[in-house]
């Protein structure tokens, strides 16, 4: 099981976001997020996304630290990228 996550580089609602992604499944992804105590609502098309405060949390939990580069090409790689207007099911 491995589980991604790109530096908090990403404002929004005032804060800086980072991205919490799979490579083999969103099942292995939202089970990883359960266990942080992450909110199902903080999923977004093919990711989580993870306030800045929550980073450290993630990687000790054993979340693999890589570019923002990475965590689209991952999601590429593994056929799992959705983009945006994209038709999906919020709990897929």
């Amino acid at each position: 099981m491995t589980v991604y996550i790109d530096p908090p580089t990403w404002p929004g609602h005032g804060r800086m976001w980072s991205h919490l992604i799979s490579d083999v499944s969103y099942a292995e992804l939202h089970a990883f997020a359960d266990r942080l105590g992450v909110p199902r609502r903080a999923f977004e098309r093919d990711h989580y996304d993870l306030p800045r405060h929550r980073y450290a949390d993630a990687v000790r939990a054993g979340a693999v630290e890589v570019g923002s580069r990475e965590v689209v090409r991952l999601l590429h790689g593994a056929g799992l990228r959705r983009r945006k207007g994209a038709v999906q099911s919020r709990s897929s």
